[in-house]
């Protein structure tokens, strides 16, 4: 039997040593600049919660497709971060490439594979964790897989929480070690699956973005609290 149920929550997991360290100094840095925000002490030592099930499906329909709203089934993983030095702009697509999937075609570890390529390359600033944490794990993949299930992401906007403005007006210099900006992008994801079964879900994010000096952008982690 179909189960008609999309998955719209957060699985956690447990990660090495060396991926706690990097956790630590990740939160360390955009707590630095983002002093205001709520929750950034947790980003370092957020507990670890055990796997949930899959959420009740959206009693609403769908909106109507829009031009940035990723088509479901193409066969592909997940998109190529692109080359901009605004992490404005970075943040909107990382966020629309955290938020759209296609179990149908793409396994849980392609998926992974795809969003790594939007990491930085800085160790010491990028906490993989928190991006592996927005994805289900592989037993919950293959779930949603019999199901169908796959989720298509439109991006509204962008901008830099006040509190990330109000510090770094006070210390512009704060910015400087790692260039590391914290920016929340607001959406709409879209889950569907067999059955004819689909829901839409607003939803917003503060992403940790990377923009070093003549540098392309790139992610350095999620943030486990939406900064307005």
């Amino acid at each position: 039997m179909v189960k008609k149920r999309p998955f719209v929550s957060r699985e956690q997991g447990s990660g090495p040593p060396a991926s706690v360290l990097r956790r630590a100094v990740i939160g360390g840095v955009v707590l630095a600049v983002l002093v205001a925000v709520a929750g950034l002490i947790a980003y370092a030592t957020r507990a670890e919660a055990p796997e949930p099930s899959p959420a009740a499906a959206p009693s609403s329909a769908p909106a109507s497709p829009s031009p940035e709203t990723s088509p479901p089934g193409s066969g592909k993983a997940v998109a190529a971060p692109p080359a901009t030095s605004d992490p404005i702009v970075f943040a909107k697509a990382a966020t629309k490439a955290l938020w759209t999937y296609d179990t149908r075609s793409v396994s849980q570890a392609q998926q992974l594979t795809g969003l790594r390529r939007w990491m930085t390359v800085e160790k010491k600033y990028a906490d993989w964790e928190s991006v592996v944490d927005q994805m289900p794990g592989p037993v919950l993949w293959a779930r949603m897989r019999d199901n169908g299930q796959h989720a298509s992401a439109t991006v509204g906007e962008g901008h830099f929480p006040q509190s990330f403005k109000t510090a770094l007006a006070q210390d512009p210099g704060a910015i400087t070690q790692a260039y590391v900006y914290a920016v929340t992008v607001t959406g709409k994801q879209t889950v569907a699956w067999k059955g004819s079964g689909a829901g839409a879900e607003a939803r917003s994010v503060t992403l940790a973005v990377q923009c070093r000096p003549e540098r392309d952008c790139s992610l350095a982690g999620v943030l486990p609290n939406t900064a307005p």
